[in-house]
């Protein structure tokens, strides 16, 4: 059963929708170009190809890789890092997650916020409520991040993989994008524009956010969703 805050509950087991919908004429990030969408095969057309009564239709889509949610790997900042298609699925799926909750005042999001959590081989997931401000030009406009020293924590402590509610992990005010850097670096993946993290809140679960086998790309949406465990 699908409800409206992105929770589906399936054979008493419940998932939460934290990905973004991918729509035509979307803009993700200020200064890349939205998606086309639209058909391929219509299914006025595709009558003209099968017997009567059977139709089909083919989706067309062109798109940066960079649209809606999406997760950035090695390759993204790194020629010579791993692409899409060496990353293994464990990376990206079944990951023991924690949800870090910032106050909606702070923009600047230090290495004290993770102080005293096991965050070892987890997917961290940093809740700033910036989505809500997702389609509008506020989105964009001096929105939280991560500090340097905070993503050299994450990697001291050994976290798998890094995501967001907002425009970027970095401070994008500037040109150097530190975070990108140290997290990638060390193979520690991120996830950028998720949405719905409120939901996680005094919640275990289990992250998931894989993307397609893609050589030679280092960014891709994905479908991200937590499966609630339970106690």
């Amino acid at each position: 059963m699908q409800k409206g805050d992105g929770r589906v509950q399936s054979l008493k087991k419940t998932y939460i929708d934290l990905s973004h919908t991918i729509e035509d004429g979307l803009i993700t990030y200020k200064g890349l170009p939205a998606p086309i969408i639209c058909d391929y095969l219509s299914r006025e057309e595709s009558r003209n190809h099968y017997e009567e009564g059977t139709e089909f239709q083919i989706g067309k889509i062109e798109m940066v890789s960079n649209t809606g949610t999406y997760v950035d790997v090695p390759f993204h900042r790194y020629a010579s890092g791993k692409d899409l298609s060496e990353i293994t699925i464990n990376k990206m799926a079944g990951l023991e997650g924690i949800m870090i909750n910032i106050d909606q005042s702070i923009k600047e999001i230090g290495e004290k916020f993770f102080y005293d959590l096991d965050v070892e081989g987890k997917a961290i997931l940093i809740h700033t409520g910036w989505d809500r401000h997702w389609n509008t030009d506020q989105y964009f406009e001096s929105h939280p991040y991560l500090t340097k020293n905070a993503a050299k924590y994450l990697v001291d402590k050994k976290a798998a993989l890094v995501g967001i509610d907002s425009v970027n992990i970095d401070d994008t005010e500037g040109k150097s994008r530190p975070v990108h850097t140290t997290l990638l670096g060390a193979e520690i993946l991120i996830v950028e524009h998720l949405c719905h993290l409120e939901e996680l809140l005094n919640k275990r679960f289990i992250f998931n956010a894989v993307a397609p086998k893609i050589k030679g790309f280092g960014t891709f949406p994905v479908r991200a969703f937590a499966e609630i465990q339970q106690d």
